[in-house]
């Protein structure tokens, strides 16, 4: 069993570095495999300026390298891999990874969520330059601009609603004539003065030079278009959670997203954990990731300690 770690962690966002960190710090000697996308969402946004610790704000990518050197600094080992299947059955742990095998006492899963996006090449040109997938994160940035929100559910009629704050005009743009939304949440966008409904239209195209100038709708009912001027395009489709290679092994809702037992990160098999965006579709902010690795490695390492003796690691 000389080859069986005492952690293996899954993703390397903020979730996964903050796990590793903890980890690290009480000597478990964390192994994490970073994925397809090493740092997560962060690393495809621009200024993040609700983190704390960050007066003036910081780049995405430049965050979670600066988590990156701090995991490594206490010893953490990094694997840049995909990961193929697991076997989290017993109380070893198996990853495959690239044609390689992994073994651990616990596994801590962060392996994130991500946005469902309109799947069109000038979306992909603006991201952080305009189009964002996250009101919370980037509303900020669009004061006094007219916005544009794509979606119909009630994750597209929160974000308009927050954005409201900021924007001077939100138009929520829905491919149907009515709304998926809670009534709650419609009547409180219906009653709100600087959101307007665009009915049956998708968004076609974006348009702008260094950041977002215009969409162009497309009216799937007449087959008309237009231009839509505008500063900001915030996608509220829905985010799909990264757990396709855990179906069949742990319980998840609806939605794909796993079920940890409330007030901890524990799953339904002993040894496995889950942190940040990979389990939280309410919150799905890096400071509530990074809460939730922190947790992920407190509740990994009082497992340890109980079955393997491992080191204890206090709350600081």
């Amino acid at each position: 069993m000389s080859d069986v770690r005492d952690i293996i962690i899954l993703g390397s966002g903020p979730a996964g570095l903050t796990a590793a960190i903890y980890a690290a710090r009480a000597d478990l000697k964390p192994f994490v495999i970073e994925g397809i996308q090493p740092g997560g969402q962060l690393t495809i946004t621009t200024d993040v300026e609700n983190y704390p610790g960050f007066e003036h704000g910081i780049m995405g990518p430049e965050l979670m390298e600066v988590m990156k050197k701090q995991a490594a600094r206490f010893g953490t080992e990094f694997a840049f891999a995909a990961i193929d299947r697991v076997d989290l059955s017993g109380k070893v742990k198996t990853v495959y990874a690239d044609k390689d095998a992994y073994r651990a006492h616990a596994i801590i899963l962060c392996t994130g969520a991500s946005a469902r996006w309109l799947g069109i090449p000038s979306e992909e040109k603006f991201k952080g330059y305009g189009v964002s997938a996250c009101a919370t994160c980037d509303g900020f940035f669009f004061r006094d601009q007219v916005i544009v929100v794509v979606g119909g559910g009630d994750t597209a009629l929160e974000e308009a609603t927050f954005l409201s704050k900021f924007g001077s005009k939100v138009y929520v743009v829905h491919r149907r004539h009515e709304l998926r939304a809670s009534r709650a949440m419609q009547d409180r966008a219906f009653a709100n003065p600087k959101i307007e409904f665009i009915w049956n239209s998708v968004v076609e195209e974006v348009f702008g030079d260094q950041k977002v100038k215009a969409v162009k709708l497309h009216d799937i009912v007449t087959g008309a278009s237009r231009m839509l001027e505008c500063g900001g395009l915030f996608i509220a489709i829905g985010h799909t959670p990264n757990t396709e290679i855990f179906k069949g092994h742990l319980d998840m809702d609806e939605n794909g997203y796993l079920i940890v037992e409330p007030g901890t990160t524990r799953t339904n098999l002993s040894g496995v954990f889950a942190a940040g965006d990979v389990t939280d579709h309410v919150y799905r902010q890096a400071v509530t990731a990074a809460g939730m690795g922190c947790m992920a490695a407190l509740d990994a390492e009082r497992y340890l300690a109980g079955h393997h003796h491992a080191p204890t690691l206090e709350p600081r």
